[in-house]
């Protein structure tokens, strides 16, 4: 197959897009599309300072490239989980964060979760869940107090994570099964700021999974391939396992799903329930949901006594 730009051989070929590029013009597509992605949702202007949520993985490195590449102030947030998969998992992780910040010079906050809290994400879910461990849960609420808290001390204006499409479509199909309409309303390309915690965007929203392995494959990026070890059997694989069905059999199914539903928020899905719409203002969350500063950390929360963050960590204290 031949680039559509240059004739040269494609190295993908997006059919969803009805378009094939070569190694040269399929990073500045993306790149462009990036671009304009940010300015359509009006993620985030060039004078604000961006931190990037990095894991190691290709999303959140290859979104971190794709950034300082556009010109950016992007510096990035490593979470060190204490996570082990033979060599160890976080380790490895961590080591080629650190080496790619290092080739480019880009500032990189490192947040060790066992020297901050005496212990690792596995320990946690087993104190906390009377020895079940539910890694995944705990390290999701981990993750989002560390980086509201970095982006709030070092007074950076937008938190940026590397969510790609097959990511926010698995989320938007098991919220939907559910029709849990809290989480489908809070589900958006951008979430605006609240008090004490800065806004949220996802540039990578639109784009396919592979696109972006494509994507750090072709800029050289170095990451780590392997899914984290406690990720098998959890329902966001099985339901992208769902969805690559759909796409295999209808290409665009995925995007066609994740646009409509924008477009069906836009137009008033959830009028009737929240009325006063999606936006935030102080300490107003999305749908009006009254929010509160928690007493122990002062992030916001629903809730008028600790947040879920300082109630687990009270129960690892214990």
């Amino acid at each position: 197959m031949r680039c559509r730009k240059c004739d040269h051989k494609a190295v993908i070929n997006m059919r969803q897009h009805k378009l094939a590029l070569c190694k040269e013009h399929f990073p500045q597509w993306v790149m462009e599309q990036t671009e304009r992605f940010i300015r359509k949702y009006r993620m985030f202007e060039r004078h604000e300072r961006l931190l990037v949520a990095v894991s190691g993985g290709k999303d959140s490195l290859s979104l971190w490239d794709i950034l300082w590449r556009l010109g950016y102030q992007a510096d990035g947030v490593y979470i060190g989980l204490g996570i082990d998969g033979g060599i160890s998992y976080s380790d490895t992780s961590q080591r080629l964060t650190e080496q790619f910040a290092a080739q480019r010079g880009l500032q990189l906050h490192v947040v060790d979760i066992q020297e901050e809290y005496g212990s690792t994400i596995p320990q946690i879910a087993n104190l906390t869940y009377r020895g079940q461990g539910k890694p995944c849960s705990v390290c999701g609420l981990t993750k989002r107090h560390v980086m509201n808290r970095v982006a709030h001390q070092g007074a950076y204006d937008v938190l940026v994570t590397g969510h790609n499409l097959d990511d926010e479509a698995a989320m938007l199909l098991g919220n939907t099964l559910t029709w849990n309409a809290g989480y489908l309303l809070r589900q958006a390309p951008v979430l605006p700021a609240l008090q004490g915690m800065a806004r949220k965007a996802k540039p990578l929203c639109r784009f396919y999974e592979r696109e972006m392995a494509a994507y750090a494959l072709v800029s050289g990026i170095e990451y780590i391939y392997d899914e984290c070890p406690h990720a098998a059997g959890t329902k966001s694989i099985y339901y992208k396992g769902l969805l690559n069905q759909l796409e295999e059999e209808r290409p665009g199914a995925k995007l066609s799903f994740y646009l409509s539903f924008l477009q069906a928020k836009e137009n008033g899905l959830f009028n009737e329930v929240f009325s006063t719409g999606g936006e935030a203002d102080d300490l107003t969350g999305a749908g009006g949901v009254a929010m509160h500063p928690c007493p122990t950390c002062g992030q916001p929360t629903t809730t008028p006594a600790e947040c879920a963050f300082c109630r687990m960590m009270a129960k690892v204290t214990r």
